[in-house]
């Protein structure tokens, strides 16, 4: 069917998401906007940025207290996105590939153990994590793995290598999808945690890449590295399940990280064409740019709506899989168009360092890359479709 029901939802955010809200926005505006550019010239975070992320708890609001996190929600997660990519997209894709990618499989598949030992030092930040998918032969074909993993008595001994890993250098744990019956196709993978340190796990170069310069990419390999037994997620198989779900929720972060960087977009292009001056007049006064922010301000607020639409459906337990795909999908590329359009309202200065739109446009470009392509989005939607 095109429809479902679904519950009424109020559009209005509740008394804790507006705290939640603010209260992030203060830390970015405060910490993050004046330091994002010169991080971005360094190539690398501070740690002590995440210091104070981890004060303030965000790296626990979509977790339960009794997993060191703050019982919060998946909307509250995605404003805090929203937030920090607003300023600093770098520091949004690390925050969102620890929550939603590296620590959210523990949450949502570890044993008790698992959960101690990772997941509630990752969700009070004493900890980072990452999730190692893609490799060089299987990007957008995840189900196309290479790397195996065969048990040995107590241990799984991991082969293989993994590109463009977000975190995976300072990661204090990774989650690995690896084949463990080939014959079994799909049925036949699963996933591992590999604690950095362990024998074996090293760490590759990072890469010289476009935009999100800040962010901590890198290239990771397994040369008979082995795990206990007891770092297998779930049981054997279960590893592409375990992923497509882990990559859904991954999806409305990338939406909220979508939706931050367009807003900085619209926001850096509105003040500058009100402070722009030519034939007399600001350049806010005329009908061609007015047409290019209204277009801007009706995108980045119906990206909004659908990321939160998406995160309240997860939150409510209800399916959410063709919502979070729309909400990415779109997000993404109206991320793009907003970052496009703001170059194009500053001109020539759109293109020099001395304002932030260049930075808005290299960062933009991967989010309709990340977590599924926009591609691999329209299938999912198709799919959901019935198609």
């Amino acid at each position: 069917m095109l429809a479902r029901e679904v519950p009424a939802v109020d559009f209005a955010l509740d008394e804790e998401h507006q705290m939640i809200r603010k209260t992030v926005r203060e830390f970015v505006d405060r910490e993050v906007t004046p330091s994002a550019a010169s991080w971005e010239e360094e190539g690398r975070l501070p740690r002590s940025i995440f210091d104070r992320m981890r004060e303030l708890d965000l790296f626990g609001l979509p977790f339960p207290e009794d997993c060191g996190g703050v019982g919060s929600d998946y909307l509250a997660y995605a404003l805090a996105v929203e937030e920090i990519g607003r300023a600093s997209a770098s520091l949004g894709i690390t925050y969102a590939a620890h929550v939603s990618l590296g620590a959210s499989p523990f949450h949502r598949f570890g044993s008790e153990e698992q959960k101690r030992r990772w997941l509630i030092p990752c969700a009070r930040g004493e900890m980072l994590a990452a999730f190692a998918l893609t490799e060089p032969n299987a990007g957008s074909d995840a189900g196309g793995i290479e790397t195996r993993a065969v048990r040995d008595g107590d241990c799984w001994v991991i082969d293989g290598s993994k590109c463009f890993i977000t975190n995976g250098s300072i990661a204090g744990v990774v989650v690995i999808a690896a084949v463990t019956d080939r014959s079994a196709g799909h049925r036949g993978i699963s996933n591992f945690a590999v604690p950095a340190g362990t024998p074996g796990f090293r760490v590759g170069s990072g890469y010289h890449k476009l935009g999100l310069r800040a962010s901590d990419t890198v290239e990771l390999s397994f040369q008979d590295c082995r795990v206990p037994a007891d770092h297998l997620l779930g049981n054997p198989g279960d590893g592409f399940r375990q992923f497509l779900a882990i990559l859904d929720g991954g999806r409305i972060s990338i939406a909220a990280l979508s939706v931050g960087i367009a807003q900085a977009c619209l926001d850096a292009a509105l003040s500058y064409a009100r402070g722009r001056v030519q034939f007399g007049k600001p350049i806010s006064s005329f009908q061609a740019t007015q047409f290019k922010l209204a277009d801007m301000a009706t995108e980045v607020e119906l990206a909004r709506l659908a990321t939160w639409r998406a995160a309240w459906l997860k939150d409510q337990g209800l399916p959410f899989t063709r919502e979070a795909a729309m909400a990415k999908l779109y997000a993404s590329e109206a991320c793009v168009r907003a970052a496009l359009e703001a170059v194009q309202i500053h001109g020539g200065y759109g293109y020099v360092q001395e304002y932030p739109v260049e930075r808005y446009l290299r960062d933009s470009k991967l989010m309709t890359i990340g977590e599924g392509t926009s591609e691999i989005q329209r299938m999912v939607i198709a799919r959901q479709l019935g198609c």
